[in-house]
This record gives C-alpha cells, structure tokens and sequence, in this order.
C-alpha cells in the first residue's frame, strides 16, 4: 500500500502545537473510579498511543474525549476550545472521529452504505462522492465490495470499512481504538500501513492497541495506563527500550 491519499485536514490554530490536551480527566462507573486523573496531549502531526493491560482504561479514555461518557472532573480541550460539554455530533462537527473497538459497522448495510452514514456532514453528493473515492484508494478492497453488505466481510476488511467510515468526515483528528483486533496477520501490515498514510496526509492520530510492539513502532510518542492512571510516558522509541515495558507487554 504505497499509494498516497489526498485526506486533508482541516486547519488548526498552530501546526505543531497541542491539538488535543486532557487534564485531570476523571471517569466513574458507579462507585467505581474508571479514570483517576489522566492527563495527556497530542500534538498536530503525531500519532500517539496509548498501551496498557485491558482494563486500564484506554477504552474509556476515548469515549470520554468523544463524550459517550461522561466526566466527574477534568477538562479536555481540542484546538483551544473545551469539550466537557458538547455533544458527541458536535465533537465530530469540530474535527474528530472515533473507530470504535469491535468496529460498530451496520452488516445490514452496503459497504457504500456504510460510508455515506460517515458522511453526514457533506451538504454536497459530489464532496461525498469525492471522499468515498479518496476511501477506495486508501483501501482497495472497499472498492471491489461496494455493493456487498458489511457483514459478510472479513474483519480485516470490516476494520477497513470501520477507518473509512470514520474518514468521510474529513476530521482533523481519528481516534483508534483496537484496530488490529481480531483480524488476520496478513491484514493487520496493510491497516497499520493505512494508518501510516492517513498520518502522513495530515490527520493526527490517538492509538489505542493491544499489540505493544506495533502501537510502539508506528507511534511518536506513547502513555502507559495502569488501573485508571498514566504509570508512564515517553518518546516510543525510549519506551520499546525501556525493560519494564519489555517485560510486561514485549515479551522480554
């Protein structure tokens, strides 16, 4: 997959500079302390990650940026505006697009169906058309299915269509979470590559994923959650190195 895409993000207030910012962000289920005041930023331009053993809250952590959940305490601020409390249409409005664990696809759905639902945001057909294009050439595989209902495709080709949905809001920033669970080895180089592109085109990326070493190799930067709380940051590089990181989710 070495063939560009011409995604393009919308503009933010400086290149480079913070694009989303959490700050003392606490989550309750009940009685029980989900999130226990995370802080974290992603800055224009990066692919962060965020690694840690399930449980830890990284799921968590991005359905409250979206707001499908809500917050007992903490801001989260993107391009300089604060989310507390807008709606989850409206967080898309405003530039970001969460793929969700599991891919929350319609199998019902044609594959383009599917896509046209991301697309609610196009007041023209043509935007819509011309996004749907930008789609196919990113992910191949959605051109050849366009008429075949989402459920009868493979998980990797589901995640795909999951990612493109996602893009046809043309967001400045996508929020990954899971994205090579339950698909084929084979398939998970090509979306890791896909991600890779998308970055590369300008859309900033927040990764969650199971699979620490490829989270650590496609990433700049990453956070570690233990139990609700950041246990640790840094450069990727530093982090793949770093032996207690080995140990835990490397392998040694």
């Amino acid at each position: 997959m070495k063939t560009s895409h011409p995604f393009r993000a919308p503009p933010v207030t400086e290149v480079g500079a913070p694009l989303l910012v959490v700050d003392d962000l606490a989550v309750s289920y009940g009685g029980i302390k989900a999130l226990k005041g995370i802080s974290l930023e992603v800055r224009r331009g990066e692919i962060v990650a965020m690694i840690g053993a399930n449980g830890a809250g990284k799921t968590t952590t991005l359905k409250t940026i979206v707001r499908l959940l809500p917050i007992a305490s903490g801001r989260i601020t993107y391009d300089g505006k604060h989310l507390e409390s807008v709606s989850p249409e409206d967080v898309v409005g405003r530039g970001i697009s969460l793929v969700p664990e599991g891919r929350a696809i319609f199998p019902n759905l044609t594959v383009r169906e599917n896509l046209e639902i991301g697309a609610w945001n196009h007041k023209r057909r043509d935007a819509m058309d011309e996004t749907i294009a930008d789609v196919v050439r990113l992910f191949p595989r959605l051109g050849e299915r366009m008429r075949q209902e989402g459920g009868t495709l493979s998980g990797g080709e589901q995640q795909m269509l999951a990612i493109g949905r996602a893009l046809m809001a043309r967001p400045a920033m996508l929020l990954l979470d899971e994205p090579s669970l339950g698909i084929a080895p084979r398939l998970v180089a090509d979306i890791f590559e896909a991600v890779a592109q998308i970055a590369a085109a300008g859309t900033t990326i927040l990764l969650v994923e199971q699979n620490t070493r490829l989270a650590l190799k496609y990433s700049t930067r990453a956070y570690v959650l233990r139990t609700g709380e950041i246990a640790m940051s840094g450069p990727s590089r530093d982090l793949a190195a770093n032996e207690e990181i080995r140990a835990a989710y490397l392998g040694g």
